[in-house]
């Protein structure tokens, strides 16, 4: 049997406030001819399949059009919820799709596998919604269910403990934030308090494989055990990070061999530090100007309007950043001490610069600037 691997979709997200919901359609739409290239069996979608628990009405034909275009490609789909989904809603969602489709969102079908056959016997699917522990341990009485580790722990015995009856290879699809994995910050929403909630990889033993989400990065924590990360960079923390997914293939005795597939990036993400007049004018930075844009400029002083200026040359630029290249070292010396010692107006000009500019008086041309106006004022005052 043929499987892939996927997660995180997360239909309706934005990208600094832009739509990302026609990019994210064209990756789909390839990822649906990759399931018909390499005759996939199951499409497993392992939770975060919206970005939030409201969904936009323009985020739900994104999803039908992909499930119904999966399953016409010769797929079953096996979906579960993540903690950005609204169990509700998706589970709603599932009464409307065909038969070839399952989406898990109810807890209480965790340790019931829907049960697919090839030529080697029956692989059953285990479905594990994102549980969160307060909501769920009533579900599972005499458990302690005080932490996402227990919780998904309590999951895994409910799978293992079903598997050992029916026999048969298996294959799980969680979300949760999993021991060992390297996440980028401010991008997974964190389902952890402190260390509590990171899940100990022996939780995972004993499936064939173990589809998992959460983590926007492609990430292999065993041969077993995965993340296939989210199709679209939904951050500039992920720049350079592959998309895709997982092309799992099972034989007789279980995990055959697992491939990676790519997906497509339809618009390159790029960080560049610069002074702002190099970000503008330099030609070393003419191959970026169709990439979505994080500029960072080094100036010492904050420039009007970089905004508006960078997006002249760079479209796509998404956000700005002032790092200055040199920090500001701090004399001891208050503005009101520096006003006291100024000797002239010029001198109480530049006092006050170097206090809103953190440290950083006139420069020469504003010097000179300074003085002119300096100049005509005592000539209007001698005249008046």
């Amino acid at each position: 049997m043929r499987i892939l691997h996927t997660s995180d979709w997360h239909i309706g997200r934005t990208f600094h406030g832009h739509s990302t919901l026609d990019a994210l359609s064209a990756v789909l739409s390839t990822l649906v001819d990759q399931v018909r290239e390499n005759a996939v069996d199951v499409v497993v979608v392992a939770g975060d399949v919206f970005d939030s628990a409201a969904p936009a009405a323009a985020c739900y034909p994104v999803l039908t059009r992909t499930l119904a275009s999966l399953v016409d490609g010769g797929a079953r789909v096996v979906v579960t919820s993540g903690n950005h989904d609204s169990a509700a809603r998706l589970g709603f969602q599932s009464a409307l799709l065909r038969d070839e489709i399952t989406i898990v969102t109810d807890p209480a079908t965790v340790g019931t596998p829907i049960t697919l056959a090839d030529e080697h016997g029956p692989v059953h699917f285990y479905g594990i919604p994102y549980l969160e522990p307060a909501i769920v341990r009533h579900l599972w009485q005499g458990v302690e269910l005080r932490s996402q580790a227990q919780t998904m722990a309590h999951a895994f015995d409910l799978v293992r403990a079903d598997r050992a009856e029916r026999g048969g290879r298996a294959v799980v699809a969680a979300h949760c934030f999993a021991a060992g994995v390297d996440s980028t910050p401010g991008v997974e929403r964190e389902i952890r308090q402190g260390g509590l909630d990171v899940v100990p990889l022996p939780t995972f033993d004993g499936p064939d494989y173990v589809a998992l989400g959460h983590i926007h990065g492609r990430q292999q924590l065993s041969d077993r055990v995965r993340y296939a990360g989210a199709p679209l960079h939904y951050s500039f923390g992920e720049a350079g990070k592959p998309r895709g997914s997982w092309l799992v293939d099972l034989d007789a005795q279980g995990l055959a061999a697992v491939t990676w597939l790519d997906l497509p990036v339809p618009r390159p993400l790029a960080t560049l530090r610069a002074p702002l007049g190099d970000l503008l004018d330099d030609e070393r930075f003419a191959a970026y100007e169709g990439h979505w844009v994080r500029a960072e400029y080094t100036d010492s002083t904050p420039q009007p309007d970089p905004m508006r200026r960078l997006q002249e040359r760079f479209p796509r630029c998404a956000t700005v950043a002032h790092l200055p290249a040199a920090a500001r070292v701090d004399d001891g010396v208050g503005y009101a001490e520096r006003v006291r010692a100024a000797r002239n107006d010029s001198e109480v000009i530049d006092a006050f610069l170097a206090h809103v500019r953190e440290g950083e008086g006139a420069s020469e041309a504003e010097r000179a600037l300074i003085r002119d106006v300096l100049d005509a004022r005592r000539v209007e005052e001698a005249r008046s």
